[in-house]
């Protein structure tokens, strides 16, 4: 579980990132899973925006997320969930 002081830590490096997924109609299934875990691998935190036709409330998608990657939730905001990740390969991120 990440600490208040490593969600202010990972929500700063976020800030200037730019949504790589977007969750739809469909909601989150199986293969967005596999597509964001193996981007979590890659780069540990990722955003994620839930577009306005998306069936399920972007609580919702974001627990699905979490739970499906084995991710922490950083923060929801607006439309955009923000996810992290340690790597395993790639470590990039020294948390404080």
């Amino acid at each position: 579980m990440l600490t208040g002081k490593q969600k202010r830590f990972l929500r700063s490096k976020a800030h200037h990132l730019n949504p790589i997924f977007q969750v739809g109609k469909g909601g989150v299934n199986e293969n967005m899973i596999k597509q964001i875990s193996e981007a979590l691998e890659a780069r540990e935190l990722i955003k994620v925006t839930v577009l306005q036709n998306c069936d399920e409330d972007k609580d919702t998608v974001a627990e699905k997320l979490t739970s499906g990657c084995q991710a922490e939730l950083v923060q929801i905001i607006g439309n955009i969930i923000v996810l992290y990740k340690e790597s395993v390969e790639n470590k990039q991120l020294a948390l404080p």
